[in-house]
């Protein structure tokens, strides 16, 4: 299906380039790629989205107030540089 998306200057030129070193006239292709990459990121992030949900009301208040404090000291032990 052909179809008309805007792009900046610099992307079509991004695009030309990297098309030439894959060998292809146009980009197309890898534009079909970005878009299935894209796609299926965004069904990832929702499965782990649906998932976590499943799991509120798992832990008990003790257990959760422990986990955030065990979580506070490994961030206060983490090395930033």
């Amino acid at each position: 299906m052909r179809t008309t998306i805007e792009i900046t200057d610099e992307q079509r030129a991004a695009l030309l380039a990297l098309a030439a070193r894959r060998g292809l006239r146009g980009y197309s292709a890898i534009i079909q790629e970005a878009i299935d990459f894209y796609l299926k990121a965004v069904e990832k992030g929702r499965a782990r989205t649906k998932a976590s949900l499943k799991l509120q009301g798992v832990l008990t208040d003790e257990q959760a107030k422990k986990m955030r404090q065990e979580i506070q000291t490994l961030w206060t032990r983490w090395r930033t540089g």
